[in-house]
């Protein structure tokens, strides 16, 4: 299968739980009504993205409220379904995780975010995701009906030695759940998801939470998809929406056939 219809679902993200896990279900159904085969949700989609929230947040995976919340949206609607990213406890321990749903409800992957989003930029933001959350320590890679795709969480995409194993070993799409904000969204957002898309010659999904001006930690939006050649093919705007974009898988035959750069690469070399 070559034609696939995704949807990235960018809600606005409260502090208050069950109201992002309604929301949630209310753009997932909107989403399969439009015919999306695949969904995605932000990154710490069910809380706010503040390090003094994640461990009053954290759920057991794959026991928590959340997950199995999930587990039954994707399979009444039928989707494959990206989870976003919840925080996750395991023991004293607090992940950044995203858990992968087929269209039965069953979970085929979960990948807990590996680069900690530790910054501090003058005059922009300050962040340091490691005083609370662990990092994982594995790339993630999942079968589907149309191939091999990969996760990354948010910062994970600034190290491009991530996104080019995950596309060595076969991954035609890599999906992100991201959360970038008001200093890093306009400087780097759209300008990483095309160059690991060019650099790849694969598709790139990123996925934000709606932009809320009054939170703690705003979060830029413009959720978007880039193609093989390095294009935007949609983007929303900061506003919730839901982005429907219908995907030709073969286009990265055709530009890899074009620009044959990955096996042209001097692995002799570097």
């Amino acid at each position: 299968m070559n034609n696939l219809r995704i949807a990235l679902c960018q809600l606005p993200v409260t502090a208050n739980k069950q109201q992002n896990l309604n929301q949630a279900a209310s753009m997932l159904q909107e989403a399969a009504a439009g015919g999306a085969q695949l969904a995605v949700l932000p990154e710490m989609f069910n809380c706010p993205y503040d390090i003094h929230s994640f461990r009053g947040y954290a759920e057991i995976i794959p026991s928590g409220e959340t997950t199995n919340h999930l587990a039954n949206l994707a399979r009444t609607n039928g989707l494959f379904l990206i989870g976003g990213s919840i925080p996750e406890l395991d023991g004293e321990r607090i992940y950044n995780t995203s858990v992968v749903f087929n269209p039965k409800g069953d979970i085929i992957a979960t990948h807990r975010k590996i680069h900690l989003f530790d910054i501090c930029v003058k005059n922009g933001i300050e962040f340091t995701e490691s005083k609370v959350l662990s990092p994982g320590n594995s790339a993630t890679l999942f079968e589907t009906t149309w191939g091999k795709f990969g996760i990354e969480i948010c910062y994970d995409i600034r190290f491009p030695e991530l996104t080019r194993k995950l596309a060595t070993e076969g991954a035609s799409l890599v999906i992100v759940p991201a959360a970038f904000n008001m200093t890093t969204g306009p400087a780097h957002w759209e300008l990483l998801f095309r160059s690991r898309s060019l650099d790849n010659q694969i598709f790139m999904l990123g996925t934000s939470p709606a932009r809320n001006p009054h939170a703690s930690y705003v979060a830029y939006g413009h959720s978007l998809v880039t193609n093989p050649w390095g294009q935007v093919l949609a983007q929303l705007d900061e506003k919730p929406g839901i982005l429907l974009v219908d995907l030709d898988l073969t286009q990265i035959a055709e530009v890899r056939e074009a620009l044959p750069i990955l096996r042209q690469r001097r692995e002799d070399l570097y």
